[in-house]
């Protein structure tokens, strides 16, 4: 026991102590919000679209535009451009409100998520309970999910909890593609939350389908099936991406708006 004790004591306080101070430097690997310089486009050059294993991006009059709904940062864009237009950036700043923010252009500043009306907020700002459905994931993003109730995180201390059942939930936190197996049980999952209740789409695969779009087993994000009140882009989305997203739904963030 005393043992344990010393070890704990000389591991000091784990949990990051962000949003009370800077977030903590995510990892070498990791990918945060792209950012394309149109002015380094080639006239008529088309190969990051044509790379993107998603369509992610499409070629406009003023250049590419990238959804980051459909985005899964695989940086095949990046190898596939001659000029380095598009590069990934250290912002782990990706959730919107709205399905029509995550389309992002040259030069544009992106739409960060909004807070809940006053009411929601009431009801949810200090204790939010979240059923996660995995609606045909590949374990990517539950893992995350799963690493906002560690230690390090410790997302419990904003009073949200990962809940059981749908009847003890606020709302749900949608993870995969909803393939045609999962649409009814997502739907009675769902009715069963009491109202008022909000829906969270966290990765690609739940905003989109991700890198099973095109497939016909599955129906191509929640939004397909329940209201969702926010988008959390990744392929995984980062445990910050996600609590970030998270926070600015409930109101507990400052500088929501637009990056930059």
């Amino acid at each position: 026991m005393f043992r344990e004790l010393r070890a704990r004591i000389r591991s000091g306080h784990a949990t990051v102590a962000w949003p009370g101070a800077p977030p903590p430097a995510p990892s070498e690997r990791f990918r945060g919000r792209p950012e394309i310089d149109a002015g380094k486009c080639p006239d008529g050059c088309a190969a990051c679209a044509e790379a993107c294993p998603t369509g992610a991006i499409a070629i406009g009059a003023e250049g590419p535009r990238l959804d980051l709904g459909r985005c899964v940062f695989c940086a095949g864009c990046l190898e596939a451009c001659p000029e380095g237009a598009i590069r990934y950036t250290r912002d782990h700043r990706l959730a919107a409100r709205r399905r029509e923010d995550l389309v992002i252009g040259p030069g544009a500043a992106p739409a960060l998520a909004t807070a809940l009306d006053a009411e929601l907020r009431r009801l949810f700002g200090r204790s939010l309970k979240l059923r996660q459905v995995s609606a045909g994931g590949c374990n990517g993003c539950e893992s995350e999910v799963n690493v906002l109730s560690t230690v390090v995180w410790d997302v419990g201390r904003f009073g949200v909890q990962i809940v059981a059942s749908p009847r003890h939930a606020d709302g749900l936190l949608i993870t995969g593609p909803v393939t045609t197996a999962m649409e009814l049980a997502l739907r009675k999952t769902y009715e069963a939350v009491p109202a008022p209740k909000i829906v969270i789409a966290a990765g690609a695969c739940a905003i989109s389908g991700g890198p099973f779009l095109f497939e016909r087993e599955q129906l191509g994000g929640a939004a397909a099936v329940v209201p969702v009140d926010l988008y959390i882009p990744g392929c995984p989305p980062n445990p910050l991406t996600l609590l970030d997203g998270i926070l600015r739904l409930l109101g507990r963030l400052e500088g929501e708006g637009r990056v930059g």
